[in-house]
């Protein structure tokens, strides 16, 4: 079956476009609903989102899609992707919502469905979600429309669950931390739960006003992180999108630490403490080769999958792995999350500074990256990656760099872009095989 709504991480579009509205949300409350209704217990749904101005809309719109199939719902309010992951576990609900675009601007909104256990739904799932958004409803009688309240606690108990996954023994009293929140679904959990763990807390991106979410701030745009780390004299800093289920990190110099170096240091960390699981990592096609040469060098593997968490986490489960993640930070952390936690993924590197006593520069330099050069390219319809010319620039490309590097082209999964990246240790010639690729690609589109 065609997927027309949903992308490689839920349903995504411009708010109020046809992709994106409150009669779409109802529909997906109305389908998703009868979809997870099994059984004769009372059902339950609970529903979280970040701080976009269209959440009020798409939350009441989604209220009435659900409670009209008979699905109690509890409203959580802002908060991060993982803790509505997790309270749908805890409370025994019979699966999740997060309205959020992650890292887009606030124009942008998007739909994100766990099932009763946590975990984000498989294809299968969204298939058989779909076909029903395209039938009429099967509406419950008067007497079983559902209920909806709001949990006002639902904040404390995702901080008493991230403060868990911080070693017993530990504490951050003396560490100065920034935490820039995105104007995000964090802005409150984050820098609650680092306070209460004994930092002195700097907190930035924490005061929404629905429309300046992702703006200029947050694990996208890292300058005032940095700059802040350095202007206060901060050990490390701490940067979440504004969903929270991103971390890019600051050491104290101010320079960006992404997730592959993150991901090395947790992995070989976790292994030397035998809590490694599948003997290496999981990451994406996107991660350096870099990456990969420091792991096999610590007798570790990695395995690569598509572009997308829900792809790592597939793979996590399957094969029998705990670490995985994305180059762009999403860290999952299978021991204590069935998904992307920016927080909990923070703690573990907090943790780790604690324990050595080693500044972040040195620490978050696990490895040397070899170059690698990302460019997007944006198009407005057709299939660019189909043409002849574009073909014919991605085979020489991978011709030249046989043997000393990777190409990974491919189209965006939530916006018309294409992703053309190259990485090899001859940083021109990954300049030269980008820039002719690109041009083929902006000439076909």
């Amino acid at each position: 079956m065609t997927r027309t709504f949903f992308g490689t991480d839920g349903i995504r579009g411009r708010t109020n476009a046809p992709k994106m509205n409150a009669a779409l949300a109802m529909r997906v409350g109305t389908a998703a609903g009868a979809h997870f209704r099994r059984g004769d217990h009372r059902h339950r749904v609970v529903i979280g989102k970040d701080t976009r101005l269209s959440g009020y809309m798409l939350e009441n719109a989604m209220v009435a899609g659900f409670t009209s199939v008979g699905m109690d719902v509890v409203l959580v309010g802002p908060m991060p992707t993982p803790a509505v992951a997790m309270l749908t576990q805890s409370m025994r609900a019979d699966m999740g919502v997060m309205i959020s675009a992650s890292h887009n601007p606030y124009e942008d909104n998007g739909i994100k469905l766990f099932g009763p256990d946590g975990y984000k739904l498989s294809d299968a799932d969204e298939a058989a979600i779909e076909a029903l958004m395209g039938e009429e409803p099967a509406l419950s009688p008067a007497a079983d429309i559902g209920r909806a309240r709001r949990v006002e606690d639902a904040r404390g108990r995702y901080i008493h669950f991230a403060k868990s996954t911080f070693p017993d023994h530990l504490r951050l009293d003396g560490l100065r931390i920034v935490v820039d929140c995105a104007h995000g679904a964090a802005y409150q959990v984050a820098p609650s739960a680092l306070w209460e763990l004994g930092a002195e807390v700097i907190a930035i991106g924490v005061e929404p006003n629905g429309k300046n979410i992702n703006d200029n701030c947050g694990s996208t745009h890292p300058q005032a992180m940095c700059e802040t780390v350095v202007a206060s004299g901060a050990h490390i800093g701490i940067a979440l999108d504004g969903d929270a289920d991103r971390l890019i990190i600051a050491d104290e110099t101010g320079t960006v630490i992404d997730g592959d170096q993150l991901m090395a240091l947790i992995g070989t960390s976790w292994a030397r403490h035998g809590s490694l699981a599948g003997g290496g990592i999981v990451a994406t096609v996107m991660s350096n080769l870099g990456l990969e040469r420091h792991l096999r060098s610590e007798g570790l593997d990695l395995v690569r999958t598509s572009v997308g968490d829900r792809y790592v986490l597939e793979k996590m489960r399957g094969d029998g792995f705990n670490v995985g993640g994305e180059q762009s930070g999403h860290i999952i952390l299978s021991d204590y999350a069935t998904t992307g936690d920016g927080l909990v993924a923070a703690l573990q590197v907090l943790a780790e500074l604690v324990e050595t006593g080693e500044p972040a520069s040195a620490l978050l330099h696990q490895f040397d990256p070899v170059p690698q050069l990302l460019r997007n390219v944006r198009f407005s319809a057709g299939k660019p990656l189909e043409n002849a010319r574009v073909k014919d620039a991605i085979a020489q490309a991978e011709a030249e760099l046989d043997g000393a590097g990777r190409l990974v082209i491919r189209p965006s999964g939530t916006e018309p872009l294409i992703r053309v990246m190259a990485e090899g240790d001859d940083a021109a010639q990954v300049e030269r095989v980008v820039a002719r690729i690109c041009e083929a690609v902006q000439a076909a589109a």
